[in-house]
């Protein structure tokens, strides 16, 4: 039995490395493309191998779970086809013992990915951001991140919903005086526009609904006064902000220790959010930490599922594994971006969603499995 451990898991290791070196040079291929930016705007070669370098963990934590799930459905494919698996099962080993050196791989990768996508990717990312920031090549634009609260311009937060180059849309503003909220403005969608010479974001806010608070009574909202708008201009000052030494940490930037310790903390992070902006940002929050996990466990239940998968194909060319694996893995990322847009809809709890692929393949390739043994 453990020759034919060694045997399979020997296979497995030499598909998996070659399948992730593949994978990760396609997805490599959005840094080229940004490496060409910035060559194009005069910026040095070794801060663009910086760059390139800060990126690679980030994408080694999409490109190990596909290659998982493909290496899987290419060996045993094989295996299966070439009548490998009858051979061992006819000697009296079980499914359980020809798959255990794969799965047990499987479990590792997860852990990897745990590591990467819980402090490695978010460092990296914060890295880069730091860098292109220090060169000044970083839109100012991208202060503004989707789905959460800012509150590191003076005397104004803001949400962005959705965002598409320097369209938004869902935008909520909290004017800010003397520490207390001046007034709440709600906007189905802006139009960004950047001032560079005088560091300004301004916003043009389109059907707008402001909430004007009781400047005697502001914590009674039966006396605040509610005004309709077509359009409502915001200005932003970034010039405090806008430097390598107070660069902000955005979501993607947080490592999984900091993540939890502002969502456990979300009201001294945001005293002056009310409980509905409040608990949609928390929501913002708690998705993305379960969707980084459960990206990083999708090793293990890829791998279950692929197993079964790949022994009832009835060919072994590579081209039909790998179709398999990124048909697979768009269902799991249509989970995802399923879970994104519900985060306005803490009640139907989006966090969960992400897990729902996840389950599904380790209920399935587990099944399928005993089905075969």
């Amino acid at each position: 039995m453990d020759t034919l451990s060694k045997y399979t898991l020997q296979d497995y290791l030499v598909t998996f490395v070659m399948t992730l070196a593949i994978f990760t040079f396609v997805m490599c291929v959005g840094v080229v493309i940004k490496a060409i930016d910035l060559i194009s705007r005069g910026v040095s070669a070794w801060i663009i191998l910086q760059v390139f370098s800060a990126n690679i963990p980030y994408i080694l934590a999409f490109s190990i779970p596909m290659s998982a799930l493909t290496t899987v459905l290419l060996v045993f494919s094989r295996l299966s086809l070439d009548g490998e698996i009858t051979a061992m099962k006819a000697c009296g080993i079980t499914m359980w013992q020809i798959v255990s050196p794969p799965v047990m791989m499987s479990i590792v990768l997860s852990g990897c990915c745990i590591y990467l996508n819980s402090y490695a990717a978010p460092n990296s990312h914060f890295a880069q951001r730091k860098l292109l920031m220090d060169v000044g090549v970083e839109e100012p634009v991208n202060l503004l991140e989707e789905g959460r609260f800012v509150k590191e311009f003076p005397n104004v937060m803001i949400y962005v919903g959705k965002k598409d180059k320097n369209k938004v849309k869902d935008v909520v503003v909290y004017e800010m005086e003397e520490g207390q909220v001046k007034r709440n403005v709600r906007a189905k969608s802006g139009l960004i526009t950047s001032d560079q010479t005088n560091r300004i974001l301004k916003v043009d806010l389109y059907d707008v609904r402001i909430d004007q608070p009781d400047q005697e009574h502001p914590m009674d909202l039966t006396r605040s006064r509610y005004i309709n708008a077509k359009h409502y201009p915001v200005s932003l000052d970034f010039a405090e902000i806008w430097n390598k030494e107070h660069i902000r940490k955005k979501v993607p930037d947080m490592t999984m220790t900091e993540l939890i310790h502002t969502i456990r903390n979300i009201r001294e992070v945001f005293p002056d959010l009310d409980e509905e902006d409040l608990l949609r940002q928390k929501t913002s929050m708690v998705v993305g930490a379960n969707e980084r996990l459960a990206l990083a466990l999708s090793c293990f239940a890829f791998t279950l599922l692929g197993i079964p998968l790949g022994m009832k194909s009835k060919r072994k060319e590579s081209s039909v594994g790998v179709g398999v694996a990124l048909l697979l893995v768009f269902i799991f990322y249509l989970f995802i971006i399923i879970a994104d847009s519900l985060v306005m809809h803490p009640e139907l709890h989006p966090e969960l969603i992400a897990w729902v692929p996840v389950v599904l393949a380790q209920v399935a390739g587990f099944y399928m499995i005993h089905r075969l043994n």
